[in-house]
């Protein structure tokens, strides 16, 4: 398709993302946004730079159509950032002349200038990967990089902010201006990691990797995410085939997740030569007196053995040992056994949370039939006669089961 026939294309998204098309709800705004990706993204299969043409006006509409969504919760900033990421190479990749790309960037900037409520603000973050050549991004860093150091110079005595920024560091990486790039953000009266972290990649750029960590670490501070100083640092190591060194070092706060399980499989992704016991009896000792929130990491997996240990340490949502004595009960009878009687003590223990009379039964059922298949069923019964007595003036669980165990 010529350039004058793609500036034409009809594209099914664009007359929905008018401006405040939305209104303030963000669910018909995120389910249109996965649609207008997936329709470019199926462009760009049969027509790259048709895609690319449609990618730009996509984020040229972006912001206005979502102004004014309430976007407290963080699900359409995370949408928008989404796509930012899916059609950067759509852009990057397109087999544009100098000239079209150029005209691209000229209507990205004015759409990232007006970006009032800041939905394509990470779009500065790729500026230098949508230049595509070190040509045009040389060409933006000399125009950006003039305006950045007369806000840095200015921001000892007063405050300054240029949406351009991230652009020219961007741009400035890309065109392979390391030195100009480090003496821009030296700068900055401040170590601000959103600006220093463009100066690391400018020192592994550079081969001298010792001291891009050292660079990095120097932001650490009460404010500055050391999460993802941490991911920075970590991924130098472990690009220098250093590691053990990146484990000791950075694993641990790099890669946390919102669950302990994602915590554990991220790890163990990222170091493929550690036991996975090693990597779960680490990230143990960091949580002193929570051993049995990570009970279902080692029951998941397979260090069954180590699940029942972290589980005696320690309270386990009760309801979560039920389902494990359910999942297990007839391929590990003697682990799904002690599912069941761990959940019946932390309830007699009364470290349960709101536990009913169902969950009595259903740990006391899935017990009972574990223990049928163990052929231990007598000892069963007496392990919970026994947890009873050391406490005597529990309730739930005699009301329950009492006659059945012999009480």
């Amino acid at each position: 398709m010529s350039k004058s026939e793609a500036a034409k294309y009809s594209w099914t998204y664009a007359p929905r993302f008018r401006a405040g098309a939305f209104g303030w709800r963000s669910e018909p705004a995120i389910t249109r946004i996965k649609e207008a990706v997936s329709e470019i993204k199926a462009a760009a299969r049969k027509d790259p730079l048709l895609a690319a043409e449609g990618a730009v006006l996509f984020l040229q509409k972006l912001s206005p159509a979502l102004q004014n969504i309430d976007g407290s919760s963080g699900a359409i900033g995370t949408a928008a950032n989404r796509a930012i990421e899916a059609l950067v190479p759509v852009i990057a990749k397109a087999p544009a002349d100098l000239a079209l790309r150029r005209k691209w960037l000229e209507k990205l900037y004015l759409a990232h200038a007006d970006d009032q409520v800041h939905y394509i603000e990470r779009l500065g973050d790729w500026w230098g990967e949508l230049c595509a050549t070190p040509e045009i991004a040389a060409e933006w860093a000399d125009r950006l990089a003039g305006t950045v150091e007369t806000v840095f110079r200015r921001s000892k005595e007063e405050y300054g902010f240029f949406h351009g920024t991230p652009m020219a560091f961007s741009a400035l990486l890309a065109s392979g201006q390391h030195a100009r790039l480090l003496a821009l953000i030296d700068l900055y009266p401040r170590k601000f990691w959103s600006y220093r972290k463009w100066g690391v990649e400018a020192l592994v750029a550079l081969g001298r990797k010792a001291e891009a960590i050292r660079y990095a670490e120097d932001c650490r501070g009460l404010n500055e995410p050391s999460w993802l100083i941490a991911q920075a640092c970590e991924e130098i190591l472990l690009s220098s085939g250093m590691a053990d060194d990146a484990y000791e070092r950075y694993a641990y706060e790099a890669n946390q997740a919102g669950t302990y399980l994602a915590t554990f499989r991220a790890i163990c992704r990222k170091y493929p030569g550690k036991q996975a016991e090693t990597i779960l009896m680490d990230l143990v000792s960091r949580t002193p007196g929570e051993e049995g929130k990570w009970f279902a990491v080692a029951k998941d997996a397979g260090l069954l053995d180590v699940a029942l240990h972290l589980a005696r340490q320690s309270p386990v949502d009760h309801r979560t040992l039920i389902r494990a004595a359910a999942d297990f009960s007839g391929k590990q009878p003697d682990f799904a056994l002690n599912c069941g009687l761990l959940a019946l003590y932390w309830i007699c223990a009364g470290r349960a949370n709101d536990p009913t009379a169902g969950d009595v039964l259903s740990a006391y059922d899935h017990a009972l039939a574990a223990s049928d298949v163990a052929q231990c069923r007598e000892q069963a019964l007496q392990q919970i006669r026994s947890t009873l007595d050391d406490f005597p003036h529990e309730r739930l669980i005699r009301s329950v089961i009492g006659k059945s165990v012999g009480l």
